[in-house]
């Protein structure tokens, strides 16, 4: 078996995703707990398990990122597909390693050494990432093999397993880390200690899942390897002469490949939820765009996204229209689920019926319809949703989301948060912070002691280059304490609730104000308002 890992993984998919280069330590985290780190991380004692304040605390310029399964496939399913184009039976064992049968791909290529050397640079320069490829008897050894950048002999894995930790058991996803601290603690610390024992016997103490273990440490597979079949060919390509260059014209053509494109998929079970449309002009311009949706496209949806694209492309100004007309067009699922018909929820079966959800659901509907239309107009992120999440600050609570993009929270609400604003809200949340000055009756600015005081009453309070108001009341400080170790104390922060005085035409406002430490400078002023209050 030849086993294929590219280093932290989840850490190299979460940066590539956010455009944070590689030369900054970064490290991916689920339930406040350090799931994976980059190497630059681990060089300043980031480790795997370690908590979000220890990390941050050795670490103070870690680039953090919550965890997220769907990201990590989504990014390595082209890697999965450059292995693929020269050896065939591709596993994906999880994101980040992949699996092939060795035998008949060395044959071919003229020996194990030449088939490694050829596959990293053709990974490395198809796929962008680095990798290490390890080639031994078995899924397991394989895959210990390939952390070490090692060719085990066929038949050698149990002697190369032999010296290893029995720490190697406990692989991601395996769940065998009691059964790990259990041996540690009965005095069993490698592989092959543990593989001496009598099958009988570890049956006897350990159960099914310590047989399995066993096997592994002997060199033996868990279970034979299930090959990626290479998928069908479900897009659809339509040319035209003569070309495309009315909307009426592309709209009727519309309707006939989207109804091929739907049957082709149905063939084979799936539906589309991530439809790319592209477009090639007469004179060689492509046209790209990709549409997400909430659910599967129906053969009238694929349809309407069609026209709704031409609309775009063939309207937009003279610098961005192309200048030629569509000579093809191709549509490619983007994403595929398996295919289901879509259930009706309440208030549309009440619609059915004639019922008072009649209105909302056509109401609904039309919203929906006319989100997505303004989606491919814009871009997949031009129509956002907010989603409230978890977190200290008003800003931090909410998440946008594109439209069509699972809603679900990522941190936990229910968390304690130490430093969160008691209730209510802010109404408004600044997307930037907007820089303020706040002084007391004397005129000195104010500020926050080490022991989170208010060094005076605030008084005054200025907005940006707008005039000053005076201040009807006022409450807090709340201290957050983050990033504590940084010895500039740039993550000390304190929140400041204020009640202004109606100015002329304005009428009484309260503003959310954070007091960021230290000496106030251009790019980071003293205080800033966050938020207001209706």
């Amino acid at each position: 078996m030849l086993v294929l890992w590219c280093p932290d993984w989840p850490v190299t998919a979460a940066a590539t995703a956010a455009g944070v280069p590689a030369h900054l330590p970064a490290a991916v985290f689920a339930a406040n707990r350090v799931v994976a780190c980059s190497a630059v991380a681990r060089a300043n004692g980031v480790r795997r398990g370690m908590r979000r304040r220890e990390a941050q605390s050795r670490c103070p310029e870690l680039v953090v990122f919550g965890e997220d399964i769907g990201r990590d496939a989504r990014m390595f399913e082209p890697v999965a597909a450059t292995v693929e184009e020269l050896i065939v039976g591709v596993e994906v064992v999880r994101p980040g390693l992949v699996a092939v049968p060795v035998r008949g791909a060395a044959a071919y290529f003229g020996g194990e050494p030449e088939l490694v050397e050829l596959l990293l640079d053709h990974v490395s320069v198809h796929a962008g990432v680095e990798c290490q490829v390890g080639i031994a008897d078995g899924l397991f050894a394989a895959v210990l093999a390939a952390h070490r950048c090692l060719l085990v002999e066929a038949g050698a894995a149990a002697r190369f397993l032999a010296p290893l930790s029995i720490t190697e058991l406990d692989q991601p996803g395996s769940d065998r880390g009691e059964l790990v601290d259990l041996l540690r603690r009965l005095g069993l610390r490698t592989l092959g200690a543990f593989a001496g024992l009598a099958e009988r016997d570890v049956a006897t103490r350990f159960g099914s899942a310590g047989v399995l273990a066993h096997r592994l440490a002997r060199g033996r597979s868990e279970r034979p390897p299930q090959r990626r079949r290479p998928p069908p060919e479900l897009s659809v390509t339509e040319t035209f002469d003569p070309v495309l260059e009315r909307i009426d014209v592309a709209a009727f053509m519309a309707k006939t490949l989207a109804e091929r494109f739907h049957g082709g998929l149905a063939a084979h079970g799936l539906a589309c939820t991530r439809l790319g449309i592209h477009a090639t002009t007469e004179r060689g311009e492509q046209l790209t765009r990709v549409w997400r949706c909430a659910e599967p496209l129906t053969p009238q949806g694929i349809a309407d996204r069609v026209r709704w694209q031409f609309e775009g492309w063939l309207r937009a100004g003279e610098a961005n229209r192309p200048t030629a007309g569509v000579s093809l067009l191709r549509l490619e699922p983007e994403e595929t689920v398996a295919g289901r018909s879509l259930q009706l929820g309440l208030w549309q079966g009440a619609s059915a019926l004639g019922g008072p959800g009649a209105e909302q659901a056509l109401a609904t509907e039309r919203a929906g319809r006319a989100l997505l239309r303004v989606q491919g107009l814009l871009g997949p992120d031009g129509v956002v949703t907010a989603v409230l999440d978890g977190g200290r600050g008003a800003g931090e609570r909410v998440r946008l989301v594109p439209w069509g993009d699972d809603r679900a929270a990522a941190g936990d609400q229910r968390a304690p948060w130490p430093g969160r604003l008691p209730s209510p809200s802010p109404a408004t949340v600044f997307e930037r912070p907007v820089r303020a000055v706040v002084t007391d009756s004397a005129g000195a600015e104010v500020g926050i002691t080490e022991r989170h005081r208010i060094t005076a009453t605030p008084h005054r309070v200025a907005l940006g280059t707008g005039a000053e108001r005076r201040v009807l009341d006022w409450a807090g400080p709340w201290p957050v304490a983050a990033q504590w170790w940084d010895p500039e104390g740039k993550g000390a922060l304190a929140r400041v609730q204020v009640l202004l005085e109606s100015a002329g035409q304005q009428p009484e406002v309260a503003l959310l104000l954070v007091w960021q430490g230290n000496e106030p400078t251009d790019e980071r002023p003293l205080w800033t308002a966050e938020g207001m209050y209706d």
